[in-house]
């Protein structure tokens, strides 16, 4: 084990275990090796919808993580087009059009369940602009350093759009946790995503990111079973490989 990874794996150990320990973890539960829910996060999701960048967003991606569910719901009931991934990016991703789902269904709609029902899976080369990115995070430090459960899945969702344009350098990335999630300092790596406001039950934290976020797959760090169980991997292969030709 590296000493990053090491460092990284105590931090999410010792959050996950404050946050038991001071009773703010829910459903679903053991919080260890997940994005942990958390009480309050529906008051941390409030903030984040009285922001001028979800104002001004058609488009928004938010990862499949039960903290993040009434984010989804929301963006559905506002009549924003929902990109959710599928949990470890085994389908892709699921674009949810909201004047494709009756009201009534949105909340259901949001769920991984229900996103398979009322979504469909959206190629590569159909993928709309995103405006904004809320991803969930085990930690996250003050200066935007975000910490998720250690499997990478929401780098590569971030680097899958970047390569492909739907996102880019100026795409806002929120993330809402609870304050306890808050750390003074994380290690980073190249690939490791940086968030641009934090958003919790009591406050809304603006990280005044400076660093640069990662551009797209580092491709020497993606393994053959990263390959095998996500097959969108190979599908944006093959689209850059056309590309090229063309």
């Amino acid at each position: 084990m590296t000493g990053l990874k090491s460092e990284k794996d105590a931090v999410r150990k010792r959050i996950w275990a404050l946050m038991e320990e001071k009773g703010v973890s829910r459903f679903p539960k053991p919080v260890y090796g997940r994005i942990p829910n958390f009480e309050g996060a529906e008051e941390a999701a409030e903030k984040l919808f009285n922001q001028p960048e979800y104002g001004g967003a058609e488009v928004v991606k938010v990862n499949p993580d039960a903290p993040q569910h009434s984010v989804r719901a929301k963006v559905l009931s506002d009549g924003k087009v929902l990109i959710m991934p599928t949990p470890r990016l085994k389908s892709g991703f699921l674009l949810l059009d909201p004047r494709r789902i009756s009201s009534r269904m949105h909340a259901e709609a949001s769920t991984i369940r229900g996103s398979f029902r009322y979504g469909r899976i959206c190629p590569l080369d159909e993928m709309p602009r995103v405006d904004l990115i809320v991803v969930g995070s085990v930690a996250v430090s003050r200066d935007g350093v975000r910490l998720g459960k250690g499997g990478g899945y929401g780098e590569i969702e971030y680097a899958v759009l970047r390569e492909i344009g739907s996102v880019g350098e100026e795409t806002p990335i929120f993330t809402t946790v609870h304050d306890v999630q808050i750390v003074d300092h994380l290690p980073r790596e190249e690939h490791d995503l940086v968030v641009d406001v934090i958003l919790t039950p009591t406050r809304i934290l603006r990280t005044g990111n400076k660093q640069e976020k990662p551009r797209g797959i580092f491709w020497e760090k993606i393994t053959a079973y990263q390959l095998r169980e996500m097959p969108i991997l190979s599908e944006l292969k093959d689209l850059r490989m056309g590309a090229k030709v063309g």
